[in-house]
């Protein structure tokens, strides 16, 4: 099991019945593929879509249905599609439940940096600053390194998305919990150790006594 499916896995066990979600593009997409039996949400597009999910099967892509990043989805039956201006009134005005979004850093305070990559061409932010600010609940999925280096900062040294701390962080190593008095080590992936995940981070983690092992969605 790579790292992109250990974290969609885990993420998926987040979601509750009757949810609201909007996915991220790129690595949180996945989650849509790993939800427990019995659970059923509704994900949203934030280019005007509820009812979203993953393709049935390859060779039934309409050309007039994607996501954000432009990657062809299925709908369910009842889904609603609309513009963008009624798509952002939703995230603004606080009726998403769940937001998952990739990220390129996060502080020490649970701050996410997630939109501008240094050196690239990037055309912005897009919905990230009103999926982090408007969304109940934000959840994080990244790898917990990049090329061997840190992406949990102390400080972060791109761009902050929103001034509003996310409400988790989940890797292929570990979950942790932005709190007051900082970073929680809540979960630990199958055979990794606290110090593992210490070596790898460089914010200052909170441990506790007893760290129960990462549950993942089947």
């Amino acid at each position: 099991m790579d790292a992109k499916e250990v974290i969609a896995r885990r993420i998926a066990l987040e979601l509750k019945d009757g949810d609201l979600v909007n996915l991220g593009i790129g690595m949180p997409t996945l989650v849509a593929n790993y939800l427990p039996r019995g659970v059923d949400v509704f994900f949203q597009a934030e280019n005007g879509l509820i009812g979203m999910r993953p393709l049935p099967e390859p060779g039934l892509a309409d050309e007039y249905l994607s996501d954000p990043g432009g990657s062809f989805v299925g709908a369910v039956p009842g889904a609603c599609s609309f513009d963008s201006c009624t798509s952002f009134g939703l995230i603004r005005g606080g009726h998403l439940d769940v937001t998952v979004l990739g990220g390129l850093e996060v502080d020490q305070n649970g701050l996410l940096a997630n939109w501008m990559v240094p050196g690239k061409m990037v055309p912005g932010m897009g919905g990230a600053m009103d999926l982090v600010s408007g969304a109940r609940r934000v959840i994080v999925a990244m790898t917990h390194t990049a090329k061997g280096k840190p992406k949990i900062m102390k400080k972060s040294t791109l761009p902050l998305t929103s001034a509003r701390p996310v409400s988790l962080i989940v890797t292929e190593l570990a979950v942790l919990e932005p709190t007051p008095q900082g970073l929680v080590l809540k979960e630990l992936a199958a055979g990794v150790s606290a110090s593992d995940v210490v070596a790898l981070t460089e914010a200052k983690l909170v441990i506790l006594s007893a760290v129960p092992t990462m549950p993942l969605a089947q």
